[in-house]
């Protein structure tokens, strides 16, 4: 796949592959690119916000992020366009720049997925933990229509996005070519 330019979504909750994330659409730059994304059959990366960076030179957003597309929708009680998105494939974002509404896009070029061989055994308590969080947060669970429990990298991935770690530290695991750090990172925190 090519570089592509796509619209930037910088939030500072984080969303990867095959994961899943509601949000509210406030802003007229945010409806503008939901509604050209949908309408078009196109997404846009969802990506982490950088505190160190400077916004005036695009800096404030971290170089890898996750294309995404619009899964659900709906209008909120607020009045809000409330939206559900799914990651479909990392992306290395390059040469950001701002439209007239402070729209960011960024020219995007897709990363390999992980490398990732993870004996069951060693993953377990990890797959037990996830999915008590998925019991005790229903409408995290709720956005989920088939969790995938048994897939290693689905697992890792939810981990990683649910992780209390800044943005950086989660950037280090994404740059990585297998899931090894991660893996040993989570195993330390859940046994």
């Amino acid at each position: 796949m090519n570089m592509q330019r796509f619209p930037l979504f910088p939030l500072t909750a984080h969303l990867l592959p095959e994961g899943r994330m509601a949000l509210r659409i406030f802003e007229p730059r945010y409806t503008r690119m939901v509604k050209e994304a949908c309408a078009s059959d196109r997404g846009f990366v969802v990506c982490m916000l950088n505190s160190q960076g400077d916004k005036e030179k695009n800096q404030h957003i971290h170089s890898i992020g996750t294309y995404a597309k619009v899964v659900d929708f709906d209008v909120l009680d607020d009045g809000l366009l409330g939206i559900t998105v799914e990651g479909l494939y990392c992306v290395e974002i390059n040469e950001i720049e701002t439209e007239s509404d402070e729209l960011r896009t960024g020219l995007c070029s897709p990363l390999d997925n992980w490398a990732c061989e993870v004996p069951k055994q060693d993953i377990a308590p990890m797959v037990d933990k996830l999915r008590q969080v998925f019991e005790h947060y229903e409408d995290y669970a709720a956005i989920y229509e088939t969790p995938k429990f048994d897939k290693p990298m689905w697992v890792l991935l939810r981990w990683l996005e649910l992780l209390p770690v800044d943005a950086m530290q989660k950037q280090h695991f994404l740059e990585q070519k297998n899931c090894t750090k991660l893996l040993n990172y989570l195993s330390s925190l859940v046994l």
